[in-house]
């Protein structure tokens, strides 16, 4: 069994409400904050919205804590401090209904945190309505959302634990999404749209679910939510898909299956690279990058990336495939001047 510390320390502000309460006002006594918890949760009744949370770490031993929340996403990575040292960290988290995949289940009001790590010890934990944050939306399909259940996770579900205070993400991605029905649905792009507010990133990765869209129509759609996303002042960024878990015998990736050409050879990735460049749109070629790296730990290596042992699946990814592709995207990210460096976490 782990262990877990809850030792008194800060403040929560609920809501709308503005004021906080020194944590040095409630020693000896519960603290605001942490009434809110239990041995491994804390929930907070709050509105639909962006919060700022401020969590103090570590306890009289060495402890390693690590925080995620709503729908199963990643918003702090482990976290070590030393015994008897205590230590601050701070994300931005997205509060919405549904919580999860825009077409799941509603999930519970409120923000919901989980306290996991190898030695988990929350000594305090502040939550505030965020002012200022830039809020980067994802539209995408399973490879990407919020997935509901272990073992899957996309990689949209485990970027947010490498932003800091003031980058939030808000994962619109839905299971079984290709452009066509993205587009089409109201409870996507046309609840998507309208959240946009400028400045704010929107990186869309669809193609996987795209097996019967002609050439002509998915290069029309991705053209479309790049006009629609700036329209409402957004900065449209393209994202090629992620690669298929499927080798040659030669141990290399050059196959359509792998590379997402489909059925009527349309060649996904190539076509995303060619509106970006006609449409002056940032691009974060991720069917290059997860290509490399699955090549690189080969046949076996690249296995623990994906659902292959667990399910036969090489196109979804494991958390420990989701957690690498994502810090692909950050890297992107600053390297592309979409988010400031100081705002994102490094390894």
């Amino acid at each position: 069994m782990r262990r877990f510390s809850i030792a008194v320390a800060a403040a929560v502000t609920l809501g709308i409400a503005l004021s906080s309460v020194p944590a040095q006002a409630h020693t000896g006594r519960p603290s605001p904050g942490l009434a809110h918890c239990t041995a491994d949760t804390c929930h907070f009744d709050v509105p639909p919205g962006t919060y700022d949370v401020r969590v103090v770490v570590g306890g009289k031993t060495a402890s390693a804590t690590s925080i995620s929340g709503e729908s199963r996403r990643s918003l702090l990575p482990e976290t070590a401090a030393p015994a008897g040292e205590r230590v601050t960290r701070s994300f931005t988290v997205n509060v919405r209904t549904p919580e999860g995949e825009p077409t799941g289940p509603a999930g519970t009001p409120g923000l919901d945190l989980r306290i996991g790590g190898s030695a988990p010890a929350l000594a305090g934990i502040e939550v505030k309505l965020a002012r200022h944050a830039r809020q980067i939306f994802l539209v995408g399909d399973s490879t990407v959302c919020d997935q509901p259940g272990d073992p899957y996770s996309g990689w949209g579900q485990q970027l947010p634990q490498y932003l800091r205070e003031g980058v939030s993400v808000a994962n619109y991605a839905d299971s079984g999404e290709s452009t066509v029905s993205y587009l089409g649905n109201p409870q996507l792009w046309a609840t998507v749209r309208p959240l946009i507010r400028p400045g704010d990133p929107v990186l869309v990765q669809l193609a996987h679910n795209d097996k019967t869209t002609d050439e002509a129509t998915y290069r029309a759609n991705l053209e479309t939510l790049v006009a629609g996303i700036r329209e409402r002042g957004g900065q449209p960024v393209l994202v090629t898909p992620i690669v298929r878990r499927w080798f040659n015998p030669d141990g290399t990736l050059n196959n359509g299956t792998a590379l997402l050409v489909n059925g009527l050879g349309v060649d996904h990735p190539a076509v995303t690279r060619s509106v970006a460049a006609a449409r002056d749109v940032p691009l974060i070629d991720l069917t290059a990058k997860t290509k490399a790296l699955v090549e690189s730990l080969g046949v076996e290596g690249s296995k623990a990336l994906y659902l292959t042992n667990e399910a036969r699946d090489n196109t979804h990814t494991s958390v420990r495939g989701a957690t690498a592709y994502a810090a692909l995207v950050r890297d992107e990210l600053v390297t592309r001047h979409l988010v400031p460096k100081g705002k994102v976490r490094v390894g």
